[in-house]
């Protein structure tokens, strides 16, 4: 397990619309003009031959460098001259560039709340450089609850929705829906789902996002479900889920969407679960194994569901379909620096699993052939990032990892 500690120059939080954000970890030139060099909208100042960006280098070599300054020092940079200040003071601009010049990187962005006061914030991780950033308020009830909201990604269009929501001090479910947008840097609200809903299941499909079940008024359980079209706006309801369940997980598998409502104690009841096609509209029961062994925060990666379990010394299984079956992922379990709650997220082959303090493991999944009756397996190694001290009254309740 390596260790990776957050350096004190990186230990300040900073805001992602003034001075933050990151680089790529590899150079490399792209033989295509960028449009910040022949834009004539950015002033003329960029568009126009004159003082280079970088003197002694080619204005496209130089953009090349200059896509790569981590965001915190953009503050900085934007006094160098007017030519960079044009670049660094317009955060849509730079990471559009960023985009076009194919620079793509991972941040983990955490659904946090602070332990004492029970305020929502999101926290930003830059899982390149290892530092934290902050972005602008979630626009929702200041005595929203961030355990009631559900999150998805569309990690590469850099992307995030956040819908429901539960009011704490009232007990009431929202139907809030959110959209967060990475190179805008900005929050805008939807149009809401049809049924205020908390604690349900949630899932990306072929660009379409589906919920279902949950808690609805007075916490009831519902059974209904609904699909959104992000590219519209508008959401319809799809057929019941045929029985009346609340999600502590779910995950979308072969174009399915399935839900578990979790164990709980003192498990004696094997939990519900439930998948729904969107082909055909239909929901059905989830085999039996799945039901049994799903019993942590899950992931899909390569196609397979990964479990971080939360009874069985916090080691990871994966799922086998074939065989309706678990099987532990070699390697450590996840380290012990990682306390509950947690939350998990993907990125790549890496399971990242945020914990209290918002200290942060991420693994390393591989494959590997195997010998006792399947053909492969896989193998988890972990490193620590440490949070700065600034940080370590908060505690997770979603994550999510988008690419800029």
């Amino acid at each position: 397990m390596q260790r990776v500690m957050v350096s004190s120059e990186q230990s300040l939080v900073h805001k992602l619309g003034d001075s933050n954000r990151t680089l790529s970890p590899k150079f490399r030139i792209v033989s295509l003009r960028s449009s910040l060099l022949d834009d004539p909208s950015m002033d003329n100042e960029l568009a126009v031959k004159g003082e280079p960006l970088l003197p002694g280098l080619p204005d496209d070599v130089a953009l090349h460098c200059l896509l790569r300054v981590t965001v915190d020092n953009h503050l900085s940079c934007k006094g160098v001259s007017k030519r960079w200040f044009l670049l660094f003071a317009h955060k849509e601009r730079f990471f559009s560039l960023r985009k076009e010049l194919l620079f793509h990187e991972p941040w983990l962005f955490v659904l946090a709340f602070h332990k004492r006061t029970g305020k929502i914030q999101w926290k930003v991780l830059d899982l390149t450089n290892f530092s934290w950033h902050a972005i602008p308020p979630m626009p929702c009830k200041d005595n929203a609850t961030a355990h009631g909201f559900r999150c998805v990604s569309l990690p590469h269009n850099g992307v995030m929705f956040v819908c429901g929501g539960l009011v704490s001090d009232a007990d009431y479910p929202l139907n809030l829906v959110l959209k967060y947008e990475v190179g805008a840097n900005r929050w805008s609200v939807m149009k809401s789902m049809i049924t205020p809903r908390s604690y349900f299941g949630i899932g990306l499909i072929d660009g379409m996002l589906y919920v279902a079940g949950g808690n609805g008024a007075e916490l009831f359980e519902l059974n209904s479900a609904e699909v959104l079209n992000p590219s519209n706006g508008t959401w319809k309801s799809v057929s019941n889920i045929g029985l009346y369940l609340s999600s502590y997980d779910s995950a979308v598998l072969n174009g399915k969407l399935f839900i578990t409502e979790g164990w709980f104690w003192p498990f004696y009841v094997v939990p519900m679960g439930q998948a729904y096609d969107p082909k055909t509209d239909t929901w059905e029961g989830i085999p039996s194994g799945l039901r049994e062994g799903w019993t942590g925060s899950s992931v899909v990666i390569e196609g397979h569901l990964f479990v971080v379990t939360e009874h069985e010394s916090a080691k990871v299984k994966v799922y086998y379909f074939e065989t309706d079956s678990w099987d532990t992922v070699d390697g450590p379990p996840l380290p012990v620096q990682i306390c509950k709650p947690f939350c998990v997220s993907c990125y790549d082959n890496r399971i990242v699993v945020v914990g209290q303090y918002l200290k942060v493991a991420v693994g390393l999944v591989t494959k590997r052939l195997k010998t006792c009756g399947k053909e492969f397996g896989f193998n988890v190694q972990w490193r620590v990032v440490y949070a700065p001290d600034n940080l370590c009254e908060f505690s997770p309740s979603s994550a999510q990892v988008l690419f800029a």
